[in-house]
């Protein structure tokens, strides 16, 4: 479908939308917070890649697939990006794929 994991312009990253996959198994973790927590592993792994760090994320967007698994990745959240503090959106909608449970996508700056 023509999808770049990232794209590096000048001094931002822009990080398409990462699922809960381990990419090494091809296996989906059980339950949003394990999800969101391999999510942020492929996130910081695609940026150190492109020469950034999770420090530069100026943005990141969640969708996460019922309203009702907020609470259980609100810690993962905390602990990935608490000292960053980007701006955020979250949204509930339907994933690709009903393993899906959270994708998460980020926006990284190197001013």
């Amino acid at each position: 479908m023509g999808y770049s994991r990232a794209i590096v312009k000048g001094g931002w990253c822009f990080v398409s939308g990462v699922t809960g996959y381990d990419y090494v198994s091809m296996k989906m973790a059980d339950g949003a917070a394990k999800q969101a927590h391999q999510c942020f592993k492929t996130i910081a792994s695609v940026l150190t890649e492109a020469g950034f760090e999770m420090s530069d994320i100026v943005r990141v967007q969640y969708t996460v697939t019922d309203a009702s698994l907020v609470d259980a990745i609100i810690p993962v959240l905390g602990e990935a990006l608490g000292d960053i503090r980007p701006a955020a959106t979250m949204v509930i909608a339907g994933l690709i794929r009903p393993e899906m449970l959270i994708e998460i996508e980020v926006t990284a700056f190197k001013g």
